[in-house]
């Protein structure tokens, strides 16, 4: 009897062992972009006056330089989230929900791609995405210009529909000379950096709400990995 259970556990174990290899894996990398309505780097007063008024829009994207989401090849490939949320994102005194989005598909993507591109957005940004009122496919350009995160200069446009373009901060950009990193980005990243939002776009009519942007401390520009 005791033989014979052995060998059934080994048997339960091997089978397991062929069940985990079997699993769609999840291994990727590339850069991401973030822009707000709302100073992510600032001085304290700065950022009290804003809570509450504005920093409750926001746009976010990936653009996958290599790997795949649950055994999906998404090389080259983006995704983008325009949201609309109920204060101020980051205001952990206030609850941001409910949030509303509009989730903007790289339209070079197949069916099992673009489905995959949305399952990824949708993890990455949690609850800030699960309320999806519309999905685009569009063409989405990104460019990144500069040695390093550091020092450069990124853009990521969708058609017409959202457009997202920043600079580095630089010394001018400071006002009180008290700045520093007051929220985080909306989404896990391995490191990012503030920037200054050159453009801010969004023309969609499913947000309840337009903008166009500029000219604040509000972006973040770095790069991210997931492997599972």
């Amino acid at each position: 009897m005791r033989t014979i259970l052995c060998a059934a556990g080994v048997l339960c174990i091997s089978a397991s062992f062929a069940l985990s290899a079997n699993l769609p894996s999840t291994h990727l990398r590339g850069d991401y972009i973030e822009a707000r309505t709302a100073d992510v780097y600032t001085g304290p007063c700065f950022a009290n006056s804003e809570v509450g008024l504005t920093g409750d829009l926001a746009v976010m994207g990936w653009k996958i330089q290599q790997g795949s989401f649950e055994g999906v090849n998404l090389d080259g490939l983006s995704v983008m989230g325009v949201i609309h949320a109920s204060n101020t994102l980051g205001d952990v005194t206030n609850s941001v929900y409910p949030v509303k989005s509009v989730l903007v598909i790289d339209s070079s993507a197949n069916a099992e791609q673009r489905l995959a591109l949305k399952d990824f957005a949708q993890k990455m940004a949690g609850k800030l995405l699960a309320d999806v009122v519309r999905v685009e496919y569009q063409p989405i350009q990104f460019s990144l210009e500069g040695d390093s995160i550091h020092s450069a200069k990124a853009a990521m446009s969708a058609g017409n529909l959202v457009k997202l373009e920043t600079r580095p901060l630089a010394e001018t950009d400071e006002i009180c000379h008290n700045e520093a990193v007051w929220y985080q980005p909306l989404t896990p990243v391995d490191h990012a950096m503030p920037a200054f939002t050159v453009a801010n776009h969004y023309s969609g009519h499913d947000l309840g709400t337009v903008w166009n942007y500029s000219g604040n401390r509000g972006s973040f520009v770095g790069t991210f990995q997931v492997n599972e």
